[in-house]
């Protein structure tokens, strides 16, 4: 398979393709989402959850997970991202050599990306075509935030990984094979992922009356997932995911995570939530955001 460099499929409509422009947002949303945390007690940051909707709607809130990195001691960036376009059992690395964005491209760790891909077998692991790599954007929207840490520290090299509609028990499988990597203090995990989207479009309106409005019903319905994942229990999460149904897009990249930090005495704890609007009827729709991070 022939090796490519992936061009930035998403830029100029899911966030800006100006340099300058998208520099700047970054900076800003990085500048507020630090004086906010700044009372978050924090040791080395191991991992991050971030969302992956356009930047109008949740980058502000990723940079509140993302402040909270120090970028000088990272080598490399595991991406987890779920796959929305492209059927897959089990998960694919990339065969680019490069990820461009408008802030300059990211190199691939090759070495570790075919690593893990022996690692993970053929039975589990398969590499993306380039049109599959680029039409995919819960990988993407992470890459303008790892270009801006590049500024600090041009050593990092990044490890996308698409997680696809694994079991539980591939999720586990998956996750205590990337467990070698979670202990390297080297190394950032993030894991892509939105919360509930809500409304007819989305084929799911969840709504308890008894939770006040809609909005109100959505948050506590996150809460609830939230509170699984802060408890770094990956059955937890499943069972609650089997109840509630909710539409978490990154809820086999969560939960490949949970399988693969559950030995580390981490601590998971979201730092930031948001809804794309408040609904407030049956007519609305909306998709959440959260920001957490995962330290020693």
């Amino acid at each position: 398979m022939t090796s490519y460099v992936r061009h930035a499929s998403h830029a100029n409509s899911w966030y800006s393709a100006v340099p300058g422009k998208l520099e700047s947002e970054i900076s800003s949303w990085l500048e507020t989402g630090s004086l906010q945390c700044n009372s978050t007690p924090c040791n080395r940051v191991a991992g991050i959850i971030a969302p992956h909707a356009g930047f109008s709607y949740s980058g502000s809130t990723a940079a509140f997970a993302y402040s909270k990195v120090d970028p000088k001691s990272i080598r490399t960036v595991f991406i987890l991202g779920p796959s929305h376009h492209y059927f897959l059992k089990g998960c694919a690395v990339t065969n680019a050599t490069e990820y461009a964005t408008p802030l300059g491209n990211i190199p691939i760790d090759r070495d570790v990306t075919m690593e893990v891909k022996r690692l993970l077998g053929d039975d589990l692991c398969e590499t993306m075509d380039q049109s599959i790599d680029e039409e995919e954007h819960s990988i993407e929207m992470q890459l303008p935030f790892v270009a801006h840490f590049l500024k600090r520290n041009s050593e990092i090299k990044l490890v996308p990984l698409l997680i696809g509609s694994l079991s539980p028990e591939v999720e586990e499988r998956v996750g205590l094979t990337l467990s070698h990597y979670v202990a390297r203090k080297d190394v950032l995990f993030i894991v892509s992922s939105d919360f509930c989207h809500w409304g007819s479009r989305f084929r799911f309106q969840y709504y308890n009356p008894d939770d006040g409005p809609i909005f109100e019903s959505i948050q506590k319905l996150d809460k609830l997932g939230m509170d699984t994942i802060e408890a770094r229990d990956p059955d937890a999460f499943t069972s609650y995911l089997r109840k509630y149904k909710n539409t978490i897009c990154g809820r086999h990249p969560i939960n490949v995570f949970l399988h693969a930090s559950r030995t580390f005495p981490f601590k998971i704890q979201f730092v930031k939530y948001a809804q794309s609007s408040s609904c407030q009827s049956m007519r609305d729709s909306s998709v959440s955001y959260a920001a957490a991070i995962v330290t020693e």
